[in-house]
């Protein structure tokens, strides 16, 4: 960590709209099917960068917890496309299901993560990855055994989350990399457990994602589901907060910014108010922040061009993309554990 005492920035709670952002601009993808076969459709069109050995960095989740990304589409994914690959994990930083290895690895069984090889990397050590431009952090660990593959594919579920305002993809590598006892400490601690928030959190996170990304650049990609998007995060379980914004779709990028990007854009352009309790959580947490200071740290762009692969590529709005979306939230067949969702 640096020595001087850097100061964290302002307006995580501000939105800025797509017309008044400037800068450059990256390419987004975007499906509304949400199934198996959506998810190789919107992956064939950023897979091209993977190469050598492949990990998969996606949220297992708690134990049961039932918004969790559906295991048949990772299993399908990984079946069809990327037989070799590897999802890795690491061990929490709070006492949980996942709070030690072999408990771990017993969660990883119970949540059906069986059908390929799950590598918790932090569970032989640490290793250090360095932070370039960043204010908080001159380093930061990650687990060891991540550093022994190639290429990363970033698959992560666009949820909430308690402290963050929402996990997309810069919340899933930045906390989900970083290992269980020193990463995730450094993080979200200074003198006491948790008393890191607000932008000081957000700046942090993507530090830590900064470290990751630049490691395995330019063999990473990106891909967010947007479904089951509690306000609360997959590492609540079974108590997760009830799901009240609706099932979106998957988009992807070469670009961690202008993926999660575009998926708070889609939140804030669902119609009927849809997106007002992700937004809600997001503001309320300052969450906004991790968006601008990824720009700030050089990580991608808050611009982008939103290709509508269900239509020939057609070149859409986020407004075009969400305006047949039902405001109401209904269950599809893979809600199958029993979390609060399923007792509704």
């Amino acid at each position: 960590m640096t020595k001087n005492k850097p100061t964290a920035g302002k307006n995580g709670n501000k939105y800025i709209p797509f017309d008044e952002r400037t800068g450059e601009s990256s390419v987004v993808f975007f499906t509304r099917d949400l199934s198996e076969e959506g998810l190789k459709k919107i992956y064939d069109r950023v897979s091209s960068v993977l190469t050598g050995k492949v990990a998969i960095k996606l949220h297992t989740g708690e134990a049961e917890g039932p918004n969790i990304i559906p295991r048949p589409w990772v299993k399908e994914l990984i079946d069809s496309r990327l037989p070799d690959a590897t999802i890795i994990e690491t061990n929490t930083y709070y006492k949980g299901s996942r709070y030690t290895t072999e408990e771990h690895r017993k969660t990883l069984e119970v949540n059906g993560w069986t059908f390929c090889p799950v590598d918790i990397t932090d569970s032989e050590g640490v290793a250090a990855l360095p932070v370039e431009g960043g204010k908080w952090f001159k380093e930061m660990h990650v687990g060891k055994s991540m550093l022994n593959y190639d290429s990363l594919l970033v698959l992560t579920h666009f949820k909430g989350h308690t402290m963050g305002g929402f996990g997309g993809s810069n919340k899933n590598i930045g906390i989900g990399c970083a290992d269980g006892r020193t990463g995730k400490k450094e993080i979200h601690s200074r003198l006491l457990m948790w008393d890191v928030n607000k932008e000081e959190l957000m700046e942090k996170i993507s530090e830590s994602t900064k470290a990751t990304i630049d490691h395995f650049a330019p063999h990473v990609c990106y891909i967010n589901t947007m479904r089951n998007m509690s306000v609360s995060c997959d590492c609540e379980g079974p108590a997760a907060e009830p799901v009240d914004t609706p099932d979106v779709g998957i988009v992807a990028s070469l670009d961690i910014l202008a993926a999660d990007n575009a998926c708070v854009d889609l939140l804030y352009a669902l119609p009927g108010g849809g997106g007002k309790a992700m937004i809600d959580r997001v503001v309320s947490r300052h969450g906004l922040r991790q968006l601008s200071y990824m720009k700030e740290l050089g990580m991608g762009n808050d611009r982008y061009t939103l290709i509508d692969i269900d239509h020939d590529d057609a070149v859409i709005t986020a407004a075009e993309a969400v305006k047949d979306v039902d405001p109401e939230w209904k269950p599809d067949r893979y809600n199958t554990f029993w979390g609060r969702n399923k007792r509704k």
